[in-house]
């Protein structure tokens, strides 16, 4: 009783600000089904949503610390089911082998690869030898040197064909990494591929809803990079419709490499530029005509703009997830003023949190929701106490300059551990790169784009792009030069599973619950940083194909090839903290002669990596038996005596990539476990 009674005073102090945990419960429910070694059965399901319902009407009876500790499970259960059930809503067949032949398809995606080509996604597939039950809903393509010999081949809704080489989407590069198959599921992707056949055009565009506003946005894009050059062009089109197809990969990286990458994304930032100067705009608009501010609310009429404004720019980007969280987020903001509330709170934060879950709960597992949520929960927590503790007033010209420094400082800050957990890079001078260039951003290049869009009617919408175009012209520049001072980039080992889990819960406390309290959040933040400092990586790992290896030594990863698998060959660097490329890696294996196998030492075993036909068959005439301390890649069927251990073709597809640490061998489909993206093959 005095345990209960405690629990009940505790919750009586958080009083009005519980609401805040309702999408932190959400995404526990969330994370425990994708953390899910197998796929729950439907039984499992449905004690999941009874237990749930159940719980909810013990939460309406009971009072105090019970009633509250039964609505957490309810929500904890329903974001489960939630996660679940998109996942099964959007069963779609996946290509199920290897293939080299002609692909025919809608355009209703462009963009650009990693490797810089145009990259485009089809719908209403059709691929030679696959029957239509077996034949994916999407797949997508990258078109390499002379493909695309005219960008109107690839108009939204054209009807295209051409001869590619097409594979299932792949699993993670290595055990634990990023799997690739999951997140194409949640895209409809049941395959990918590259071609470098000229694309034909099998049938003009149609006249249809779901491609309508994409021609639209395409069209926009193309008139955009026409009346602005280059890099500066692609950068215009991608903050305005979303189309990033017309940007250079080395502004790409200038970007990155400078923490500046945020600003091509249509999120938080733009759409709340757009909606805040919309309002603003009309406000004033409002208020200069005596008869309108005196009778009518001008305040709720601008929120109204601004909330049509910033629906429109979501249906011109394209409508990501992104920019969905980005307009979920705007919108509670505007419907609290239309409501007379608060319209920055961690409350409104909460709401948009719990629609984008609702509605997308694979979003937690990207950095997108991650860093946003993260950067918006910080500055409101920061501005929030900055207005309660009452801090004395700065003169007018320095409070933007102020408002400026501390959002970037704090919206860094915030995303700098999420950042560096996916992409294991820091930029030392983002703060200086977004202080010279975010400004620029809200005063000039989101102004200028809605001038021009405003002139467009009367045909001086050139004015408000070059405007636009000047500002653009500067960020571009501030990245080059940021990006080249030395020391720009970090580079950090991925961290294990629990790091950010253990950040977010411990940041959250401090920011959100009330009394002295929230300073035990610091104790999992600190161990979270701990178990960061502490991780180790696999001292040896192999790709899924056989076509690379790669081993520790004392210099960094040692790779077995200079070229090939360079995308599995990137990441394995990246998660590595290593800043090398994929050749001066190759350069740490030590040399072999021509056609001879590729050897390296790691403690009491050798690792022998075989490359190609012709290597494998020289070396299984040669060597009569193994010994078993040897451990043998080969990137083709491999038939060899002896106690070593042989990983060919035909053991890792049914193991997916490996890693060995310290003596254990951990295969990829230990860690993603059997699920519906790694098993299913047809809609359910």
């Amino acid at each position: 009783m005095a345990a209960t009674a405690a629990l009940d005073r505790v919750i009586a102090e958080q009083r009005g600000a519980l609401f805040p945990w309702v999408p932190v419960c959400m995404a526990m429910g969330i994370g425990l089904y994708f953390g899910l070694s197998r796929e729950p059965e439907a039984v499992a399901y449905a004690g999941v949503v009874a237990g749930s319902f159940l719980l909810t009407m013990l939460a309406w009876r009971w009072s105090g610390a019970l009633g509250t500790l039964a609505l957490a499970l309810a929500l904890i259960g329903a974001g489960f089911t939630l996660a679940g059930w998109r996942a099964h809503r959007l069963a779609a067949p996946v290509l199920e082998f290897r293939m080299y032949g002609a692909v025919e398809g809608r355009v209703v995606g462009l963009d650009r690869s990693a490797s810089d080509a145009p990259r485009v996604t089809l719908d209403r597939v059709r691929l030679a030898g696959v029957s239509a039950a077996r034949t994916p809903e999407r797949v997508r393509i990258s078109l390499h040197g002379d493909a695309v010999a005219d960008d109107a081949m690839l108009r939204p809704g054209t009807r295209i064909m051409t001869t590619a080489n097409m594979s299932p989407p792949q699993g993670p590069a290595e055990p634990g990494g990023f799997d690739f198959r999951r997140h194409a599921w949640f895209q409809s992707l049941g395959a990918v591929g590259y071609s470098r056949v000229p694309v034909l055009r099998v049938a003009a565009p149609e006249p249809a809803p779901d491609t309508f506003i994409f021609a639209i946005r395409q069209a926009i894009s193309l008139y955009v990079r026409a009346e602005l050059p280059g890099d500066i062009g692609g950068f215009g089109a991608a903050i305005t419709t979303g189309d990033r197809s017309g940007i250079r990969q080395a502004a790409l990286d200038a970007l990155r490499a400078s923490n500046l990458a945020h600003l091509l994304a249509i999120s938080g930032l733009h759409m709340g530029l757009l909606a805040g100067f919309v309002f603003g705009a009309l406000r004033l608009g409002l208020a200069l005509v005596p008869v309108i501010a005196l009778r009518w609310p001008t305040k709720r009429i601008a929120a109204c703009g601004a909330l049509i404004a910033a629906t429109a720019y979501l249906a011109l980007s394209g409508g990501n997830v992104a920019t969905e969280r980005a307009y979920v987020m705007v919108a509670v903001a505007l419907v609290a003023v239309l409501c007379s509330r608060r319209a920055l709170s961690l409350r409104a934060v909460a709401v948009a949190a719990v629609i984008v879950l609702s509605l997308r709960p694979e979003a937690l597992l990207g950095p997108g929701f991650q860093m946003s949520f993260a950067a918006t929960t910080a500055l409101v927590a920061v501005f929030n106490a900055m207005r309660d503790d009452r801090l004395p007033r700065l003169p007018g010209w320095a409070r933007p300059v102020a408002a400026v420094v501390i959002s970037s400082a704090v919206a860094g800050a915030a995303t700098a551990p999420v950042g560096a957990a996916h992409f294991n890079t820091l930029s030392h001078y983002g703060l200086i790169a977004n202080l010279s260039s975010v400004p620029l951003m809200g005063v000039l290049v989101v102004p200028a784009a809605v001038l021009a869009l405003c002139l467009a009617p009367l045909g001086l919408d050139w004015i408000g792009l070059w405007l636009m175009g000047l500002g653009l012209r500067w960020i571009l520049w501030v990245a080059e030069t940021v990006s080249g001072w030395d020391g720009a980039q970090g580079f950090v080992a991925a961290p294990h599973w629990a790091v950010l889990p253990l950040l977010a819960f411990g940041a959250l406390v401090v920011v959100a619950w009330q009394g002295r309290g929230r300073w035990l959040g610091a104790a999992p933040m600190l161990a979270a940083l701990l178990l960061w400092a502490q991780a180790e990586r696999p001292e040896i790992l192999i790709a899924d194909t056989g076509t690379l290896v790669g081993v520790a030594t004392e210099a960094g990863r040692a790779l077995s090839k200079a070229r090939g698998a360079g995308f599995v060959a990137g990441i394995w660097l990246e998660n590595d903290g290593d800043g090398a490329g994929q050749q001066g890696a190759a350069a740490r294996w030590p040399s072999a002669g021509k056609g001879e196998p590729l050897r390296i030492a790691l403690g009491p075993h050798e690792i022998i990596h075989l490359s190609g036909k012709r290597m494998a068959a020289t070396f299984s005439e040669t060597t009569r038996t193994c010994a078993a301390d040897q451990i043998i890649v080969s990137s083709v069927k491999l038939t060899v005596a002896g106690p070593c251990l042989v990983f060919d073709p035909p053991v890792l597809r049914k193991t997916g990539s490996l890693a060995i640490h310290r003596g254990r061998l951990v295969s990829a489909r230990d860690a993603t476990g059997a699920r519906l993206w790694n098993t299913s093959r047809r809609r359910q």
